[in-house]
């Protein structure tokens, strides 16, 4: 079969595309780093890619605060069945590192996805190196931006990203304590970014669960990185969910067991978060790789169609052209 340069179907059904499993069969490739493998990873990473030959974009997925990114499966997969390269690395073992090395070793990592990631895909699967993608939930939300905004002294300067999008990405547990590096300065527009940006929260994250304190603060949550960023820019609420609540089910071992009680968490089935979560990825990356428009504006203008209830009104503000 013939190699192509993969771009998505554009549609104008009543519900988009994007919350549904793209067409595209997927696999999933793990490796880990090795003295004996020059194209080896500088740290474990999660590889989930379409299986049809084709070029397609990359998408960096940067996991949580200690989880493990085996536990967003289902959402990478997702993603993936609509024509992207997902590369999920493992930034912490038994212990968190600090929050500049987390965000040094995104850097190692994104490095060695522009050199070495094609000795590791399926036969006649390339990436398009035109399009790279930051993602990430949480803490690793946090990383994403960090990432985007030159705070990772390890990257090749040379690297430019097409899209960033932070899923409740938090900057620590108050404003007096924070993860390295401190990049919210609670000034409206203060990111100095130049690429589209979307941000998921959770109506649920700012919530204590019983004695624990909240998994996504007020003040360090996604408002807060949705005001410093500058056009174009989109927001959107999962009101009735929370923090965790588009990891897999069933999570194995203590640290899954932890991350499925620790936050509040709402009570409406996480496969639906998962699809929304998933589906905004998609439909963003349309938008901001492709100039499809139509999904992410449809799903401003009518939050219906989302599998989840959005409150407050998702916001869209683009930039004006010209």
């Amino acid at each position: 079969m013939a190699a192509i340069d993969y771009t998505p179907t554009f549609s104008s059904a009543e519900t988009p595309t994007a919350f549904e499993i793209g067409s595209l069969p997927t696999t999933v490739i793990t490796t880990d780093p090795s003295e004996n493998d020059l194209t080896a990873p500088p740290k474990p990473v999660k590889i989930t890619s379409p299986t049809v030959a084709g070029t397609y974009p990359v998408v960096l997925f940067f996991h949580g605060f200690y989880l493990r990114n085996y536990y967003y499966s289902d959402v990478l997969n997702h993603v993936a069945s609509h024509g992207y390269i997902l590369v999920a690395p493992q930034l912490c073992k038994l212990l968190p590192p600090g929050g500049q090395v987390e965000v040094d070793d995104a850097g190692k990592v994104i490095n060695w996805a522009s050199k070495n990631l094609k000795a590791h895909l399926p036969n006649s699967v390339n990436a398009n190196g035109k399009y790279t993608a930051l993602v990430g939930h949480s803490r690793g939300g946090k990383t994403a931006f960090a990432v985007a905004l030159g705070h990772a002294a390890t990257l090749d300067p040379s690297l430019k990203f097409s899209a960033l999008i932070g899923i409740d990405p938090v900057a620590g547990v108050n404003k007096y304590i924070r993860t390295d590096p401190h990049i919210l300065t609670y000034k409206p527009e203060s990111f100095d970014l130049n690429i589209p940006v979307t941000v998921v929260g959770t109506g649920l994250g700012p919530e204590q669960n019983t004695v624990m304190p909240p998994c996504a603060p007020t003040g360090l949550n996604h408002e807060e990185f949705y005001k410093e960023c500058k056009a174009t820019k989109a927001h959107f609420v999962a009101a009735d969910y929370g923090h965790m609540d588009m990891l897999d089910d069933d999570l194995p071992g203590f640290v899954g067991f932890m991350a499925g009680c620790l936050c509040k968490n709402g009570k409406g089935k996480k496969s639906e978060m998962r699809r929304f979560v998933g589906g905004i990825v998609v439909a963003f990356l349309k938008y901001a790789l492709w100039g499809d428009k139509s999904e992410i504006r449809q799903i401003v203008k009518d939050p219906s169609v989302s599998p989840v209830k959005l409150e407050p009104s998702p916001e869209l503000e683009e930039l004006a052209s010209g």
